[in-house]
């Protein structure tokens, strides 16, 4: 006799075909991600967290970074994914549109949650302040909850928690900054004995240029050399040919290096490490990179040793490892060494160079987009300094809107748009809301900085809403481009002395023009953890 299947011998009620089987498994699976993605909304209620978008279970709210680039519907698919985008923002589906920068999308969340409100890493807060307000209390305020820098995987695989910018708060970072901070103005930070080099060097600038004639060319290399030599005068003590190979080669690394550090897939590592060391995509890129950079300041820095003279230190590198070997004669444990000062140098030319170099070309932008405020510029230059002598810092005082002109591109670009994050380092209440503590911090200087309540026009390029009735420069304490709080940008003040005297320079010896045949870019700009102009050409005119 057959001997009968199991199948057949169930009873009737309790067969089910196989397409069924997974039909009641995945509805299963369905309804239990909805639970648990109601369950994250519902637990951000009772924490007394800031209110934001309710997170995906395991990823939170950054689903979207799984996918996009697969499909190819950037804007459309963090909408679908995580409602990231509200209501009211112009969605394209075009394949061929740009992905919608952080900021921009973080500025629109703002307004829909509040000028603090929270998203979520996988299980990790991520707070976002949006207002002067909340930025101020947070990073003035409550300064020392605020001022560490959070530990997040990608942040910690290629900084190594090194530096003076992303290390964490603490003994070893107050040190290192301290030290490399004096340093700096020993060797001109924020001193007029930095001015020579930097009207030095825009000799090099103006002989580029010229060598273009009337012809459009592209501002961008000649611009980030500039910047990139004025750092390196103090920092390795010498300046390079623009022409020169390896330092061309490590400003274009620096510059994809910040920008490929915001990709979505780059993203990922804080969730999952271990897709930092795959063999393909922008994480084999971004470890190429990182051994390439490498390779090039720790031979400088090698060199450096081999030529150290104790008693004639020429440079940063110079004073740091006669530093170190001093500390390590009476601290075997010492934080300062030779890897700690690759970081640091590292971290000099990136902060250094993008986001002045940045600067600049925005300045160039708009003044070729608006030849009225070049023009006022122009005329207070011939007023103030004349055609022939190179500016001073000393000309800063009498010239109130040339400070505001630059003032104003700061504002409209504001080129660390998120700033650096930051870390609460205990549990605290923030504007009424309770910041965990671990919670990462982002401050939105773009939306401070285009905040209608306290800026008229936001949007618009408008130089004088830095003056007032009599045409003197008005200080506004809304106005950061550089931050604020313990952690202010260190090189602040190196920064405007270049953004004065390049800026200046530039205008007094050129007018600048957009070429009419070509395309006006994007003024939203090309996001990394800086703001840079997309491509542009120019042209410059000899005055």
């Amino acid at each position: 006799m057959a001997v009968a299947s199991v199948e057949e011998e169930r009873p009737p009620a309790l067969r089910q075909e196989p397409a069924s089987s997974a039909l009641l498994v995945a509805a299963g699976l369905l309804l239990l991600l909805l639970g648990l993605w109601w369950l994250l909304g519902r637990r951000r209620a009772l924490q007394g967290l800031p209110p934001g978008p309710k997170p995906w279970p395991l990823v939170g709210n950054f689903a979207y970074a799984l996918v996009p680039n697969l499909l190819g519907f950037k804007r459309l698919m963090s909408v679908i994914t995580t409602g990231l985008v509200p209501r009211g923002m112009e969605i394209s589906t075009s394949t061929t549109s740009r992905p919608m920068s952080a900021h921009l999308i973080l500025t629109s969340l703002g307004k829909t949650y509040g000028s603090v409100f929270s998203l979520f890493v996988g299980s990790r807060p991520l707070i976002v302040l949006s207002d002067f307000e909340a930025v101020h209390d947070a990073l003035v305020n409550q300064a020392e909850v605020f001022s560490d820098r959070p530990s997040m995987p990608i942040v910690a695989i290629i900084t190594k928690k090194k530096g003076v910018v992303f290390a964490p708060y603490g003994p070893v970072w107050r040190k290192q900054r301290k030290f490399s901070h004096s340093t700096l103005r020993h060797f001109g930070l924020g001193k007029h004995s930095l001015e020579p080099k930097i009207i030095e060097e825009f000799q090099y600038v103006k002989g580029e240029i010229l060598k273009h004639g009337r012809a459009a060319f592209n501002p961008f290399p000649i611009i980030g050399n500039a910047v990139a030599n004025v750092i390196c005068s103090m920092a390795l003590g010498r300046r390079f040919n623009y022409s020169d190979v390896g330092f061309k080669t490590l400003l274009s690394l620096m510059s994809r290096a910040l920008e490929i550090c915001l990709n979505s897939r780059i993203i990922l590592v804080n969730i999952c490490p271990w897709l930092y060391y795959l063999p393909f995509g922008p994480f084999r890129e971004l470890r190429q990179i990182e051994l390439d950079i490498t390779t090039f300041l720790k031979k400088i820095i090698a060199q450096h040793r081999e030529s150290l003279d104790a008693q004639n230190p020429q440079d940063f590198i110079d004073m740091y490892l006669l530093h170190a070997d001093e500390e390590k004669k009476t601290n075997s444990e010492s934080s300062f060494d030779e890897d700690y000062l690759f970081f640091i140098i590292a971290e000099l030319f990136i902060a250094g160079t993008d986001t002045t170099s940045n600067t600049l070309l925005w300045s160039l932008l708009y003044m070729s987009l608006h030849p009225e405020e070049q023009k006022k510029v122009q005329e207070e230059i011939e007023l103030v300094i004349g055609c022939d002598r190179p500016p001073s810092l000393a000309d800063k005082a009498r010239m109130p809107f040339t400070e505001a002109t630059i003032m104003e591109v700061q504002r409209m670009t504001v080129v660390v748009p998120l700033c650096i994050p930051r870390m609460a380092s205990e549990t605290t209440v923030l504007q009424g809301y309770t910041i965990p503590k671990g919670s990462v911090i982002i401050p939105n200087l773009w939306s401070v900085h285009r905040d209608p309540k306290i800026w008229e026009r936001p949007d618009d390029f408008y130089p004088a809403r830095f003056l007032d009735e009599n045409g003197q420069l008005l200080k506004k304490e809304t106005f950061i481009p550089f931050g604020i709080g313990k952690r202010v940008c260190m090189g602040e003040q190196l920064a405007k002395m270049e953004l004065f005297l390049m800026f200046v320079s530039l205008l007094q010896s050129f007018t600048f023009l957009y070429p009419e045949d070509s395309k006006k870019p994007s003024m939203e700009g090309r996001f990394g953890l800086t703001l840079a102009p997309f491509p542009f050409n120019i042209i410059a005119l000899k005055r």
